[in-house]
């Protein structure tokens, strides 16, 4: 299948919830006009940042419908529509192709652990056809799902039986394996980088688009990275990147995912805590969130648009 490459990048979102742990959904629509005056190239849904493996899959359809809508065909929306249940996630691509998502994308299932290449391709067959006009991603992120296949081989296998197969979501941080994928069959597949404290390391492997949590919260800061980069001023890339990765360290000192909902609270998109068995920080720990997050200058440096100058 031939599709547009997903290139820049794309936020991986986060599901609203209200107080009671239900679905938010009215937050959506200003938290997209949001990223995408942030300069986000894309949205996707439902993955690990979304919580989709947490939602029922009333929810997971209705949280695609809703940043659809709210998108309006301005920038790709990917589904995520992994499941322990390949039934059950081929059900979901189905919705997501009705919904008018642009994208499908997959993890394999991970209760029972997915160890050679045939069985991830005939699981990923399956979830595919169920929107077989949709480009589909196989999501690939074996800290969550234990699966540490060989992504070369299934990209070769994969292509033989998954026609709208294009590439992956790749969440590992073997660059090596990364630039093979890039390069097989002289760059047939979109690999798309997953990994934000690694940004600078994949485009310097050729990566053109990548897919990240911190780019709800950074976007302008990972934009100025990539200027920076294509402009071969790998100094200043190197310090960007170096940004990131202290703001991800100071958010990681705390569960990162509720962590990072309150850091979007304070940006000013109050989307809740997390499904258990996630949960949520207290008034306290926000309050300390926010402490750490001042003493590193996230709040001068990470939403800046224009370029702060560096000490040195």
């Amino acid at each position: 299948m031939h599709a547009q490459r997903l290139t820049g990048l794309i936020a991986a979102t986060y599901t609203p919830l209200d107080a009671q742990g239900e679905l938010a959904l009215d937050v959506i629509s200003p938290m997209v006009d949001h990223l995408l005056a942030q300069g986000i190239n894309g949205l996707y849904v439902c993955g690990s940042t979304g919580e989709g493996m947490s939602l029922i899959d009333e929810e997971r359809s209705a949280v695609t419908q809703a940043y659809v809508t709210a998108t309006a065909g301005r920038v790709p929306v990917v589904v995520q529509v992994g499941h322990n249940s390949v039934a059950a996630a081929r059900r979901l691509a189905s919705a997501a192709q009705q919904a008018g998502a642009d994208v499908i994308s997959a993890t394999c299932p991970s209760y029972f652990k997915v160890s050679h290449v045939q069985a991830l391709v005939d699981c990923m067959a399956e979830v595919a056809a169920g929107a077989p006009e949709l480009p589909f991603y196989y999501y690939h992120i074996p800290a969550l799902t234990g699966s540490t296949i060989d992504m070369v081989e299934f990209l070769r296998r994969g292509a033989e039986s998954i026609p709208n197969l294009v590439g992956l979501k790749y969440t590992d941080t073997k660059l090596h394996e990364f630039q093979e994928c890039l390069e097989l069959e002289d760059g047939r597949f979109d690999v798309v980088w997953g990994c934000d404290e690694m940004l600078l390391g994949a485009l310097a492997t050729g990566a053109q688009g990548a897919i990240g949590s911190t780019y709800n919260i950074a976007a302008p800061l990972y934009q100025r990275l990539i200027n920076a980069f294509d402009n071969e001023n790998v100094n200043e890339a190197r310090r960007l990147q170096s940004l990131s990765i202290q703001m991800i360290r100071t958010i990681a000192r705390h569960p990162f995912h509720p962590a990072m909902k309150v850091v979007l609270a304070m940006l000013g998109f109050d989307v809740g805590g997390c499904r258990l068995p996630q949960g949520s920080l207290s008034e306290g720990e926000a309050q300390i969130l926010r402490e750490q997050l001042n003493s590193i200058g996230f709040f001068e440096w990470g939403t800046l648009t224009q370029p702060l100058q560096s000490s040195s």
